[in-house]
């Protein structure tokens, strides 16, 4: 039989970006795509080889893909424990947590919120918190984790 340490007393799902990264993450994207496109105007790409044309459609791609998950990725607080949905899922279960805490960048918390970092044996887990209900359950977590040692 195993006690898990910290439960929360609701489930809570969220977004796992605050709006103003979702908006920074557009910035960037628009600048780059830009960028990108000014490149493919000036160069004459047909002429490079096939692995120039791979590496630029690959880098267009990755941008794509990693701008659709900004938007779209959320997580998820519940007695199993911590799951992010994102271009790849992460889930930690509450009876494999050995420590959990919030970093965050000092004075830019309104663009990068703090995260809760979560270490499970010799591996560590970020969870990213971009709403105020998901970062104040980040906090019981870490504080819970804190006042276990």
């Amino acid at each position: 039989m195993t006690l898990d340490f910290y439960k929360p007393q609701q489930p809570l799902t969220g977004p796992a970006y605050s709006l103003w990264f979702k908006l920074l993450a557009t910035v960037v994207t628009i600048l780059l795509a830009t960028y990108g496109m000014n490149i493919a105007i000036r160069f004459p790409l047909m002429q490079y080889g096939f692995g120039v044309k791979a590496l630029l459609a690959g880098a267009a791609l990755m941008l794509i893909i990693s701008y659709y998950w900004f938007l779209r990725s959320t997580i998820t607080i519940n007695e199993s424990g911590i799951t992010q949905r994102w271009m790849y899922n992460r889930h930690v279960e509450w009876r494999d947590i050995r420590s959990a805490k919030m970093i965050g960048i000092p004075y830019l918390s309104a663009i990068f919120p703090p995260r809760l970092v979560v270490r499970t044996g010799n591996s560590f887990t970020t969870f990213n918190g971009g709403s105020q209900s998901i970062l104040v359950e980040f906090a019981k977590i870490s504080l819970a984790y804190q006042m276990k040692k």
